[in-house]
């Protein structure tokens, strides 16, 4: 048997393996689909410094930041 726990409720899933679980790695469509409004919504993030190379390509599509 193999243990998991859905990120989004923390309900535990138990089966013989991940291809049992068809919206893995969430428990169900519904923690599934809570997951992607959170990255929609800007609730996560993945923050990097911008590098000069991230200026030349922002600067070359004519998109200005707002600050630098």
């Amino acid at each position: 048997m193999k243990k998991a726990i859905c990120p989004i409720c923390q309900k535990p899933m138990t089966s013989e393996g991940p291809s049992e679980w068809p919206d893995w790695p969430f428990c169900s469509k519904r923690c599934r689909t809570i997951d992607l409004g959170r990255w929609l919504g800007g609730k996560y993030k993945v923050e990097a410094p911008l590098t000069a190379k991230d200026w030349e390509e922002l600067e070359s599509d004519d998109v200005k930041p707002a600050d630098r």
